[in-house]
């Protein structure tokens, strides 16, 4: 029986009925469990810096992005850009909160499997992580930098996107001071 290793996740792809309710409350709380959220930081570098553009990573599809998706891609584009310009240099955000709790059903095979599952009986399933529902043309990434660094941060978006479950495009937006 394999319980350490993530289900594939086009199992999870598709949009369906957020299930997020966690309250302080116990007695409100529909989620008993709710797991970590891998995601370590939503914004990297310089802040107050006024840049001379904007890039948005949007999606091209209606889809879910698991929580560890994000984090994956946020290490390699936020590793690319401060590899060249240190830590002031760029301002990058993540612009999607998982809010949405994947649940498993695990279901066991082998010898033994039939005193340990319940089968379909009980299939309503235990949280295992978190997930991001994302619509088409919605921005899931987005990067500030100046003129000179613009082919980097569309480097360090592409990098981002291979790490990301389906297709997006980048919109480059220059900033009107």
């Amino acid at each position: 029986m394999k319980i350490a290793k993530l289900r594939k996740f086009n199992a999870y792809r598709r949009l369906e009925r957020p299930y997020t309710r966690v309250s302080k409350y116990r007695k409100k709380n529909f989620i008993k469990a709710n797991p970590a959220i891998t995601i370590a930081r939503f914004v990297m570098g310089e802040q107050r810096t006024d840049y001379q553009y904007t890039l948005n990573l949007l999606s091209k599809e209606d889809l879910q992005i698991r929580a560890n998706a994000f984090e994956s891609a946020r290490q390699t584009s936020n590793k690319v850009m401060e590899e060249v310009l240190g830590k002031a240099g760029y301002f990058i955000q993540i612009r999607k909160y998982p809010h949405h709790i994947l649940r498993e059903n695990p279901l066991a095979s082998g010898a033994g499997a039939d005193r340990m599952s319940t089968g379909m009986a009980g299939a309503f399933g235990n949280p295992i992580g978190h997930a991001a529902q994302v619509r088409r043309g919605e921005a899931l990434f987005t990067v500030k930098v100046n003129k000179k660094d613009l082919e980097l941060a569309k480097k360090a978006l592409h990098r981002a996107a291979y790490k990301l479950p389906k297709s997006c495009f980048i919109e480059v937006v220059e900033n009107k001071k």
